[in-house]
This record gives C-alpha cells, structure tokens and sequence, in this order.
C-alpha cells in the first residue's frame, strides 16, 4: 500500500540515522533486518528471494520500482507491505543523506546456512576475517561474483555484508554469492581435512609466490583463499589454520595491496589455473 509522507515519521524508525554505523549495526541485529539501497540493489534482492518490510522512495522513481514491488509483494502497490513516499527534502531529513539513487527497502534479514552448507559443492571460497570497512567488504563480493569464486566465508568480527555501503560496492552481488559467517577457526580445520587447500595471502619467510602456488595446483583441488585486515593482515589463528602461505610480488617499492585489489588478483589467479578461462568474450 502506498503511504504518502509530508514529514519523519514514527513509522520510518528503520530507515533512521543510516549514517551512524554502530547504531545501525545494533539496530538491524535487533530488526533482524537490513537495508538495500537503489533500485539495481532493491531488484537484485528480491531476485535472490529476500522479502521486503517496507520501502521508502521518492515519487519519481516508482515507475522503475514497481515491478519489483509486484515480483515481492504480489501488487504493484506492494499489497500488505508499505511502500512509503516522499519528496527528495523529506527522505534526506529521515535518512541524514541525499538520497539520489532511487530508492531504499528494509529487507528482513535471512537466516545465515551453516559453513557445511556452503562450501559443499565450490571449488573456490574465499576467506575474510576481521575486516572493518564495509567498502572493503563489498568490493570483494564483486570480486568474487565476477572472478568466479563459489562462496566467501567471513570472520565472527568481520564487518556486516549487508551492511549498505557493502551491499551498494557489492553492486548487489552479495545476494549472488552464496555466504556465512565461521562459528570459529575449527571450521577452516574441518575443511582442511576434508582435502581443502587453505592458502593464506601474508608475507612471511615459508610465503611463496602466487604464482607457484597457482602452478602446484591440480584440477580436483578445492581452494580457500584467506585475507586478512586492512592495517595488521592475518591473526595468528588464521595462519595455523592455512595449508599455504602465499604472497603476491610487488614492484615499485610497494610492499602490499589494497585487500580488496589483493583478493581480486589472487581469486582470478586461481580461478585461472583451476578452471581455465571462465569470462564471456
């Protein structure tokens, strides 16, 4: 049902102080609810079968939206859901931003799968633990989407995928790659014992190049690709668990990659030598 707005709103509590970080990660944990901002994200969310609480747009924009609106609520009105509306001034003093890329939706929050679930049929996952910046964060989903990587785990401090800033540099990919969080550094453990071949992106002295790693690899192997944080790298629990210790040769004086720019060099390295050229021509 569509709900005209002149003003905030008590009813628009989930879309408040979308700035302020800590306050929405406590909020959307609480909710059980994240927030996907745009159009392209709001369609890439109800395509991966995510169901919407509400939306927030300017009037402008529901001719894109209500397709959308019809694949997830059954109307083009969105039914039982509203769908709230307001001028462009209105939905920047609720939001705290200028919204200018469509819209936005309180979608509820999916059930995470267990890590069992996840890794069961991929030959690549890609591993992140204790990132903080939600761009990083996004940027690797996009990564892994277009590179070819079947699944990425993420650490229990690792910063939220579904965080906005995340979701939006995913491009909305973090609903195309499957996902979860690690219960804890025993679940890389099982997996090592299941034959998985955990490759830890650090500079150390046992470190080899990716491209001898890539090199050693066989066509059966399954490969987990782990990244640490954006100032310290890996924790020492995240080194015990790898099989390999790989790094990427630099030149130019430069002794590291951005993590984002790191997991895409080393996912495409081994995509590359596991399957062969995967992209569209």
């Amino acid at each position: 049902m569509y709900v005209e707005l002149s003003g905030p709103d008590e009813r628009l509590q989930d879309y408040t102080s979308l700035t302020d970080v800590a306050l929405r990660k406590k909020l959307e944990t609480e909710r059980g609810l994240y927030l996907a901002e745009s159009t392209n994200v709001v369609m890439r969310a109800i395509q991966a079968g995510h169901k919407p609480r509400s939306f927030l747009t300017a009037p402008k924009w529901i001719p894109t939206l209500e397709p959308w609106i019809e694949q997830a609520c059954g109307s083009l009105d969105g039914g039982e859901t509203p769908v709230y509306l307001a001028g462009e001034d209105v939905l920047e003093q609720i939001t705290g931003f200028h919204l200018h890329r469509g819209a936005l939706a309180a979608m509820h929050r999916p059930a995470l799968p267990q890590v069992a679930d996840i890794v069961k049929d991929a030959k690549v996952v890609a591993v992140i633990e204790d990132l903080v910046d939600h761009t990083n964060v996004g940027a690797i989903f996009r990564s892994c989407a277009a590179l070819g990587v079947d699944a990425v785990l993420v650490s229990p401090g690792c910063a939220d995928p579904l965080y906005r800033r995340s979701v939006r540099v995913s491009m909305g990919t973090v609903f195309q790659v499957p996902w979860t969080r690690l219960e804890s550094w025993q679940d890389l453990e099982v997996m090592v014992g299941q034959g998985w071949k955990v490759a830890a992106l650090a500079l150390t002295e046992e470190s080899v190049s990716l491209a001898e790693f890539t090199n050693s690899l066989e066509p059966d192997d399954r490969v987990a690709l782990l990244f640490g944080t954006e100032g310290h790298g890996l924790s020492k629990w995240a080194l015990r668990a790898a099989t390999h210790t790989v790094r990427i040769p630099m030149a130019g004086g430069v002794d590291s990659l951005n993590v984002a720019a790191a997991s895409a060099v080393a996912s495409y390295a081994v995509t590359q030598g596991l399957h062969g050229d995967h992209r569209s021509s």
